[in-house]
């Protein structure tokens, strides 16, 4: 599935964000909770987004957006 993570990633970051969402909306594995979380973290919805985070097990980040992208890109990696 992993494959599937960096391309709702690399749909984030070229801002096609209906793209990227309808890949991981339906999905409940950790990394596709915590790239919806990301996504409705850059849309401004951020109690959507504590949401998933939570549903992920984890708090959302007072990181930057930029830096949230990384991680996420680089737990991706890390799982491939």
């Amino acid at each position: 599935m992993t494959a599937l993570h960096i391309e709702a990633l690399k749909h984030a970051e070229q801002g096609n964000w209906d793209a990227a969402h309808d890949l991981v909306q339906d999905r409940n594995d950790t990394l596709s909770c915590l790239i919806h979380g990301y996504l409705h973290r850059e849309e401004g919805d951020e109690f959507n987004a504590r949401y998933w985070y939570q549903r992920a097990g984890q708090s959302m980040p007072a990181t930057s957006l930029n830096d949230e992208l990384a991680r996420l890109y680089s737990m991706a990696q890390d799982a491939q």
